[in-house]
């Protein structure tokens, strides 16, 4: 039978999900749950998840949910998949999970915390809560200098010093992309100190290429869509006190 996998491309880890089984050439059926309308909470998905979060997969009769535990079983069950992305020495594993549990309450909070509070929670029906946005940034901004000066210690161009990816590269680069949704100067400001992290998330997308640019084209779409709406604000705001 052919996996399911159930997602929002607006997802991060949705997006790692998708990217890693079309890298990897793995056949599957994408079933698009979209989150702005609530989708996640129908009584269907909940059959599959009870957690009611994106994204989740169904291979036959076993169902999944939480994207590193996704990853972890794409990558060990389909054959043919590169042992860079989910080593078999257990020492090399242990280290690839240290780095996705520390995924979640650092970069994870941090990146989406800022996200949402600074500029996605009107389209998600949530006020801007400028106060959240400033304490995520800052847990944002240790966890990008924790990546430069430890996860990506080592000669290699990738995590734990790796020549290859591995899916906590592509778990932790999706993540640092939604920051394309702010604005140019935030992200700049955050970013811009980060020069080695700068170049890791580069070189993820070229080792992922071209799947990795065409799953994040509807997040780019959407920065393109706030970046009109950014343009027109700036534009009244300068307008109205002329008429004043």
């Amino acid at each position: 039978m052919t996996l399911t996998v159930f997602a929002d491309r607006m997802s991060q880890p949705s997006r790692a999900i998708i990217i890693f089984c079309k890298v990897n050439g793995i056949d599957f059926e994408e079933v698009r749950i979209d989150l702005a309308k609530r989708q996640q909470l129908t009584p269907q998905f909940q059959e599959i998840t009870p957690m009611k979060k994106v994204p989740a997969i169904v291979d036959g009769r076993f169902k999944l949910f939480e994207s590193h535990a996704i990853l972890i079983y794409l990558a060990c069950s389909f054959p043919g998949i590169a042992d860079h992305w989910y080593p078999a020495d257990l020492f090399l594993r242990a280290k690839i999970h240290s780095v996705l549990d520390w995924h979640h309450s650092n970069l994870r909070s941090g990146a989406a915390g800022y996200v949402l509070n600074s500029t996605l929670g009107p389209a998600l029906g949530l006020p801007l809560n400028p106060e959240a946005a400033a304490k995520s940034e800052k847990l944002l901004s240790a966890s990008l200098g924790k990546i430069e000066s430890f996860w990506l210690k080592g000669r290699g161009r990738f995590l734990l010093g790796s020549t290859q990816p591995s899916i906590a590269d592509l778990s932790l680069v999706c993540e640092i992309m939604q920051l394309e949704l702010v604005d140019e100067k935030d992200r700049e400001r955050i970013l811009g100190p980060h020069k080695r992290v700068m170049k890791w998330v580069a070189d993820t997308k070229n080792a992922t290429s071209p799947h990795f640019d065409q799953v994040h084209s509807v997040l780019l779409k959407l920065k393109e869509k706030l970046q009109s709406e950014r343009a027109v604000g700036e534009t009244s705001q300068n307008v109205l006190p002329s008429k004043l």
